[in-house]
């Protein structure tokens, strides 16, 4: 993902299961990306439809599965929807994760 574009900083605290007390999360990592504030439907991991009110575009090596934690930019606190690799294949497009927040 060009350099030009990684205008936010977000901290994710990935998804990484559920325990006997509750979900858990990894360590918080901050992330640079471009934060798209647009509501739209997606499709969840399940397949089912959810509003998103957030993109937020990401270098692809990011790790942010679905019910993982993000905090924004301006301090609102959301989760993961979904997270879909976009890579271009080789073609001079840029390769980014696409995340879809609550």
């Amino acid at each position: 993902m060009p350099r030009f574009l990684l205008r936010h900083t977000v901290v994710v605290e990935p998804f990484l299961g559920n325990s006997s007390t509750g979900a858990v999360f990894g360590p918080a990592v901050e992330v640079q990306g471009l934060l798209e504030h647009k509501i739209r439907m997606v499709r969840g991991p399940a397949g089912e439809e959810v509003s998103s009110s957030s993109t937020f575009r990401a270098p692809l090596e990011t790790v942010a599965p679905a019910k993982s934690r993000v905090r924004l930019p301006d301090g609102r606190r959301t989760t993961v929807i979904t997270a879909v690799r976009q890579d271009g294949g080789g073609l001079p497009v840029p390769d980014h994760l696409e995340v879809q927040l609550q």
